[in-house]
């Protein structure tokens, strides 16, 4: 059982705050990766997951990526943390939530990339001016604030 499976069975369905984090991971011809998920059906994300017990931010990068896509990340550099009331999500059984994301960035990786199907149906690299439609909305803003501080490097 999960953290959130375990914390979900001693409250029930309280709107509660959880913690996750994301990464952008660029590749050689400076694309992003980009995940078609699951769940909300259809809609593109950045590689990344809920924290577990006992996790830093960072290990539940590396982790969510290694599940989601089969990479294995080196060294990732802090984009931001966003919270508030646009990361407002709700799970697959209805469950609402308010996210914390840790976002990092990094072009650091090694391995091929290899969709895990119970979390996406396509996982593929996209030119940061030509991203595809529609994308998680908790992701929105993180994505223009990568784009924004990415123009000025």
């Amino acid at each position: 059982m999960t953290y959130v499976e375990d914390l979900r069975s001693i409250i029930g369905h309280k709107l509660i705050i959880l913690n996750g984090s994301i990464t952008f991971i660029q590749n050689d011809k400076g694309q992003i990766l980009l995940q078609q998920r699951t769940y909300p059906h259809g809609t593109w994300g950045l590689p990344g997951g809920l924290m577990e017990l006992g996790e830093s931010t960072e290990q539940t990068a590396r982790r969510e990526v290694q599940e989601e896509t089969g990479l294995t990340l080196g060294k990732l550099t802090l984009l931001g943390i966003y919270s508030g009331e646009n990361y407002l999500c709700k799970a697959q059984n209805g469950d609402e939530f308010y996210v914390v994301t840790t976002a990092y960035t990094t072009a650091d990786y090694i391995g091929e990339v290899v969709v895990n199907d119970n979390e996406s149906l396509r996982l593929e690299w996209f030119n940061i001016k030509n991203l595809p439609e529609p994308i998680e909305r908790t992701h929105q803003e993180i994505i223009k604030d990568y784009i924004k501080k990415t123009r000025n490097h």
